[in-house]
């Protein structure tokens, strides 16, 4: 049974191999902060996004209100780690994973109101189904980043 040090190497590589094999870049932050990676498009036009690494060995789907405060984040969350699964990596901004909280309830429980947050390590059908437009592959890595809302002059603005 691999720790949780080896289950975040194992996922960041993954995903880097996965944001590389789309035709983008990645830079890793010095210090973590929230923000495990940086990936950016060089072409058609320059644009960066955060990314928020959730690896696991099974499956788990979290999300914490501080994630809030970090414009266009992406928060990754890679599955299946464990030797002899499938992995899968699903990609959503903040935006999409507080609809899914939303959709679940689970904005309404104590966790998510007193404690800013809610996971699960057993997601269930329901929420797989919200997940599944977000499962990634190179082609939709390119478009969840190029095509994602950023930063300039203090308004957010669709990327073309």
């Amino acid at each position: 049974m691999m720790d949780s040090q080896q289950i975040e190497l194992i996922g960041r590589n993954r995903l880097v191999s996965e944001l590389l094999e789309a035709k983008l870049e990645v830079a890793r932050p010095e210090r973590d902060h929230g923000i495990d990676l940086i990936v950016y498009a060089e072409k058609p036009k320059f644009v960066a996004v955060p990314i928020q690494m959730k690896a696991a060995s099974k499956k788990s789907f979290s999300l914490s209100k501080k994630y809030a405060e970090f414009p266009n984040l992406i928060l990754a969350y890679i599955w299946n780690l464990e030797k002899g699964q499938t992995p899968a990596t699903y990609a959503l901004t903040y935006v999409e994973a507080l609809a899914v909280v939303e959709e679940m309830g689970w904005d309404q429980t104590p966790s998510w109101q007193e404690k800013g947050g809610y996971g699960t390590t057993k997601p269930g059908k329901r929420i797989l189904k919200l997940l599944q437009p977000y499962l990634m592959s190179p082609d939709k890595w390119r478009e969840k980043v190029t095509g994602t809302l950023c930063r300039q002059d203090g308004l957010l603005q669709k990327t073309t």
